[in-house]
């Protein structure tokens, strides 16, 4: 067996869907094997998706066991040489993992690999990149230097906005979205640390990775990551979780620290929990009060882009929803730059979602249109006939 795919899932059924009818296509020709551990949903999915994926391994928990001892499941059951972490918010292109299998396969040294991920938008998402928080390079983030000096090896190293990204490059930190790991180097380092319930254990695996004389890298393969449709940002437990998860780290690894330095960097942890906990609680208390956050918000535009039968479906989806849309017959020869070409159907609406029809345009044809020219309010949207559902970073339809 070639490659085990892992996907920890909690809620998610149709960003999950999409996922795996884009690995259908990115595992033609591969000898893989897919586990989908779900982590007690409230949502029906494995009932769902077990009905229209057969071919997946369903591990259904009876709690939410969170990410870490979740993945281990599944990985301990797994047979493949390489394993991937795959996040159920995410698009993989066709090719994408051929080729992150092919470069493993020539670089023994590569422990781990990691992808070019792009936001809903199109953009790169930033941690594609990241360097090991240790005490210094977190405190430069946490102080602001990193944002205000992203070129700066020095004071960007987190994310590492010194490396370029077209080209495969070390890094030190893969992102768990997705983490192409050898087999052998598992069993030799071992697998993810439960005591990170959710957020962390990436970073704690990656430096693992290294300290056992491997390389990670960074490839310039591109997906999909939506980036929180898998978690609840917004909420207590988000906040609690992810800055808990940085002082495991830091007291794990760093606790040889002296007590001078380590005090500054569990402080600024603190005050960023105690500073989102208060934006939290000042936004609630504005909807308690009927001040919507998004009571400005203009109404999302639709442009959908398509082969002639599913434009005719779309058209009476977009009238039996009332939703504002304009309509383009096109496939990706007749229009190979998709929407690029069309600039006049937009019409200056924003936002706007730009829905492809996934049988006139391939996953990868998609994500290249929209990464060689993102804009912050123009939207990734997909249209599967498969699943007759539309997606986008915000919604499914």
């Amino acid at each position: 067996m070639k490659l085990s795919i892992v996907i920890v899932s909690y809620n998610v059924k149709f960003y999950l869907e999409q996922c795996l009818l884009s690995l259908q296509r990115a595992l033609t020709d591969i000898e893989a094997e897919v586990f989908v551990v779900d982590n007690h949903s409230r949502d029906d999915s494995v009932a769902f998706l077990r009905e229209r994926f057969p071919w997946v391994n369903y591990i259904e928990c009876n709690h939410n066991w969170g990410f870490s001892r979740a993945n281990n499941m599944a990985i301990r059951q797994s047979r493949g040489e390489y394993v991937l972490l795959l996040n159920p918010d995410t698009i993989v292109g066709e090719t994408t993992i051929r080729r992150c299998l092919d470069f493993m396969d020539a670089h023994p040294d590569a422990g781990a690999a990691g992808v070019r991920m792009l936001q809903g938008n199109g953009s790169d998402a930033k941690e594609s990149r990241r360097g090991l928080p240790s005490p210094m390079v977190a405190f430069y983030k946490m102080a602001g230097l990193c944002s205000r000096y992203p070129q700066s090896r020095r004071f960007g190293h987190y994310y590492m906005g010194y490396l370029p990204w077209d080209e495969p490059a070390q890094i030190e930190v893969v992102s768990g979205a997705y983490c192409l790991l050898r087999r052998e180097v598992l069993d030799k380092v071992g697998l993810l640390d439960e005591d990170y319930f959710m957020y962390g254990e990436d970073i704690d695996l990656s430096y693992r990775i290294l300290k056992g004389g491997y390389h990670n890298y960074y490839l310039p393969e591109k997906i999909l990551h939506y980036k929180g449709e898998s978690t609840h940002k917004s909420s207590f437990r988000y906040v609690h979780v992810f800055y808990d998860a940085m002082l495991i780290f830091l007291r794990k690894h760093y606790g040889h620290v002296s007590f001078l330095l380590a005090l500054p960097i569990k402080a600024a942890v603190y005050m960023k929990a105690a500073l989102a906990l208060v934006s939290m609680g000042f936004s609630r208390m504005r909807r308690s009060l009927g001040f919507a956050d998004n009571a400005h918000r203009r109404p999302t535009h639709y442009l959908f882009i398509g082969s002639e039968n599913t434009i005719a479906h779309l058209r009476q989806q977009a009238r039996e929803r009332g939703l504002s849309a304009t309509f383009l017959v096109a496939d990706s020869r007749s229009c190979p730059d998709g929407h690029l070409s069309h600039a006049d159907l937009l019409c200056n609406q924003r936002p706007v979602a730009v829905v492809y029809d996934t049988d006139a345009y391939s996953y990868e044809q998609i994500l290249a249109i929209f990464s060689s020219q993102p804009e912050d309010e123009v939207l990734i949207g997909t249209y599967s006939n498969a699943s007759q559902r539309i997606i986008t970073s915000e919604e499914t339809i």
